[in-house]
């Protein structure tokens, strides 16, 4: 018999590991309708596919049955008519039977491929839905691999697992039941025999099995390993520190440890096959032993081709009983893979559109926190009542200490995320009452960490705006200030800039992130660090594109530099998820408060003096009077 990892084969993983025991799910009939939902528009289909199960397996057995017609009729008797008939015979009920395993193979993977469709598309509309808090709090590993992994998972079961338990039982079925009408005696001993078959083939499984897990664990390793130390970062770290020896020394023994592992899976079993193969010739030996001496001594009605017959089906029973007997591991396995997806489905949706949420004719941008709440924890709040108002045409400076809640504020805006207490409202409507599409449309985002499809320039800023024309691009990367960059560009608009962006500079990118909110034209702007991260140079760039914004726009900006804080109409200062001052950059100074220490620490930095003295504009920002001017 040949060897494998296969459903059924010697080596078929018929146990659940440690892991899969301790998370065994709870098989209800809620699951199993919830499961079997999926099926349910599909049911003409399967109706089909068992038919041509039934009728493949009913077609695979007829040649066995047919080999006691061949030796009885054709060559015991010598009848060559007989002979040919019953091979030909033979023949193609052969090819019928794979004609139609052909034909529900294609039927059977085509229901598998669209309930997997189904599953990604309601998957993934699904997770469209989840609040930032759902991406923020999960391992986003976890989230690809409910999507991919675990639905394509579903295809095998549908187009393998549950197949296979028709198939083997219906094939087990109906050999059975030919083996009795031949010879109940012979087939009760062939019945008997069959079980004790699978007993050296599961702990054979079983050793393997374990090496198995050992190799691919060590494998795993190895392949951090070289994530490591052949990348670019990894490699001159250790050329660096003078590790390469080391670093080969440690894959020659990772490397010499998982050749080893792999010889003993491959040795692994080999006497219990040859157990097995010799067990296997038994039942056979049995049915023609006691065959024989009913034929010889007990004068049974028994031909050679009727006990030829019972061999044949005897040793089509073999897989079938050996894949049955670990159906209750297939199904686990399958249950537990719907659980892992249907646990995802059952995450409840935060943030959605109320029933009768509200699309206002024209948006004005007034914002308003009330008595606002918040905390990412119930029981850890990060914002404590907060009361502010941005009025329509005005900009607002938001600064505090890494941590106090500033980015958080922003975020309650669009709806990320949606408030514990208190309320924030646009236009005096709560944003819980607005429509998504029509809240989210009002506002534009310009972040510190600027994300970019991996495509052009033009299909990066048609994100904001599918329609938008070449001239209005234009009009928006001019206003970013990056328009001279992309037509310095050998593609212009068409020109990649990689995954995440990464052909670009840090500057480039921010002002291209600039460029794409401005053609999606929001009512409120809003600028997160925008220029934390940069080059005194890029800095420059892109402060030039953001100031007539904030002169023109209502804006929320939060920033270390103080002349993007100067430009605000008012500057709110936030410490502990509260605001503890607010006003004028002067008024605050003279506080010694929170925004002194913050000027004194951090804002007066980004401001260099002239060469020959202090210039007459540092002095109004430092809160001093020019030399010309006498002190009062």
């Amino acid at each position: 018999m040949a060897q494998g990892r296969g459903p059924g084969g010697p080596f078929s993983r018929g146990f659940l590991t440690d892991e899969e025991k301790a998370n065994q799910p709870k098989v209800t009939p809620a699951l199993l309708k919830r499961v079997f939902s999926y099926l349910k528009p599909y049911s003409r289909h399967l109706i089909l596919v068992l038919a041509c199960i039934a009728l493949a397996s009913f077609f695979t057995l007829l040649p066995s049955i047919l080999t006691g017609k061949i030796i009885d009729e054709g060559l015991v008797k010598l009848d060559l008519r007989a002979l040919v008939k019953y091979i030909a015979l033979s023949l193609a009920v052969t090819l019928g039977a794979n004609l139609i395993r052909v034909a529900e193979s294609y039927i059977n993977t085509w229901i598998a491929q669209h309930i997997t469709y189904d599953m990604r598309n309601q998957m993934y509309a699904h997770l469209q839905k989840m609040s930032q808090r759902f991406f923020t709090t999960n391992n986003q590993g976890d989230i690809i691999t409910r999507m991919t992994s675990d639905i394509d998972g579903v295809q095998q079961v549908i187009a393998s697992t549950f197949t296979n338990i028709l198939s083997n039982a219906i094939t087990l079925v109906i050999a059975m039941v030919a083996m009795f009408r031949k010879n109940w005696i012979l087939a009760l001993i062939g019945i008997v025999v069959v079980p004790l078959f699978t007993l050296p083939t599961r702990r054979a499984g079983k050793t393997r099995w374990k090496f198995a897990n050992e190799s691919q664990a060590c494998n795993d390793k190895i392949n951090g390993m070289l994530n490591e130390t052949l990348s670019a970062s990894g490699q001159l770290l250790s050329k660096l520190f003078g590790k390469e020896k080391h670093e080969y020394e440690r894959y020659e023994e990772a490397n010499g440890r998982m050749i080893r592992l792999n010889i003993r899976e491959s040795m692994a079993g080999r006497w219990f096959l040859m157990i097995l193969s010799t067990f296997a010739s038994i039942g056979p030996m049995l049915i023609y032993l006691v065959g024989g001496l009913l034929m010889i001594r007990g004068g049974a009605d028994l031909t050679i081709g009727d006990i030829t017959v019972l061999v044949a089906l005897l040793g089509k029973m073999y897989m079938p009983v050996n894949s049955l007997l670990n159906i209750q591991v297939d199904w686990m396995r399958s249950m537990a893979l719907f659980t892992r997806i249907f646990d995802y489905f059952d995450i409840p949706v935060e943030i959605e559109n109320a029933p009768d949420a509200v699309t206002p004719a024209r948006a004005e941008g007034n914002v308003v926190f009330d008595h606002v709440r918040f905390g990412y924890e119930k029981d850890r709040p990060v914002l404590k009542d907060v009361c502010f108002e941005l009025k329509s045409g005005h900009s607002i400076a938001i600064v505090g200490p890494s941590g106090s809640g500033k980015s958080t504020i922003i975020n309650l805006i669009p709806r990320l995320y949606d408030v514990d207490d208190g309320r924030v409202t646009f236009d005096g409507i709560d944003v819980r009452k607005l429509d998504l599409q029509f809240l989210r449309a009002q506002v534009g985002v310009v972040s510190q960490e600027t994300y970019l499809f991996n495509g052009t320039i033009r299909e990066n800023l048609l994100y904001a705006k599918p329609d938008a024309t070449d001239a209005e691009m234009e009009t928006a990367l001019r206003k970013a200030n990056i328009w001279e960059f992309v037509q310095n560009q050998p593609e212009k608009l068409d020109a990649m800039v990689g995954n995440r962006g990464l052909k670009l500079s840090g500057g480039e990118k921010q002002r291209l992130s600039i460029a794409r909110v401005l053609l999606k034209d929001p009512t409120i702007f809003i600028f997160d660090e925008a220029t934390s991260a940069l080059d005194s140079i890029s800095e420059q760039k892109i402060q030039e594109a953001i100031d007539p914004i904030i002169q023109s726009r209502t804006s929320i900006l939060i920033a270390h530099r103080l002349s993007t804080i100067l430009a605000a109409d008012e500057i709110l200062v936030v410490k502990d998820g509260q605001i503890v001052e607010r006003g004028q950059h002067r008024d605050l100074v003279a506080l010694g408060g929170v925004y002194s220490e913050l000027y004194e620490t951090q804002f007066s930095r980004a401001l260099l003096p002239e060469e020959d003295g202090v210039s007459e504009l540092e002095q109004y920002i430092w809160g001093q009077q020019p030399a010309d001017e006498p002190a009062e």
